[in-house]
């Protein structure tokens, strides 16, 4: 893969470290890779072409340096929606202050590198170089209130499908 101009890429110490506009993101390699770069081309290839593991670690790694690469350059974000009477986000600070039903606010610290974003009460942007943290991020503000079958309150993501179910019959 061709790194972008305006992104640096070294392997050195057992790690890559990716460098650009947004942010700098840093990977441990396994030892069942090597790494090198080239004029800006990286090349990532199995030291065991014919063991299992490798041939997955190679795969694997090729595409957390593609990702970390994107990341540095585009960002990653998520989109999440609140569903309820009452449910809403605001922003203090760096922080997010979620009202979701409970008898006080909750707030979630923004770790290093995340950023939210909330234009509307009902809708929170999270966005950030790396995406897994992206992703951790979104995944444990929607544990604080997933999505209920019966009513379809809770948090979720933006267009995610909640399957709905009937209620008692009397």
């Amino acid at each position: 893969m061709t790194a972008p101009k305006g992104v640096d890429v070294k392997v050195g110490g057992g790690q890559v470290t990716v460098k650009g506009p947004k942010g700098e993101l840093k990977m441990i390699l396994s030892d069942e890779v090597s790494v090198k770069v080239e004029n800006s081309e990286v090349t990532v290839t199995a030291r065991n072409p014919e063991e299992r593991k490798s041939k997955a670690m190679w795969g694997t790694v090729r595409a957390n340096i593609n990702n970390m690469v994107t990341g540095v350059t585009k960002g990653f974000e998520k989109d999440l929606e609140l569903q309820g009477v009452g449910y809403r986000a605001a922003m203090k600070g760096r922080d997010l202050e979620l009202s979701l039903g409970y008898s006080h606010p909750v707030i979630y610290k923004a770790p290093p590198g995340i950023t939210f974003a909330s234009a509307k009460p009902t809708e929170i942007k999270i966005s950030g170089p790396d995406k897994q943290a992206v992703g951790q991020v979104a995944a444990e503000i929607r544990g604080y209130r997933p999505p209920e079958p019966y009513k379809g309150k809770g948090v979720r993501k933006v267009g995610e499908y909640v399957r709905r179910k009937e209620g008692k019959k009397k």
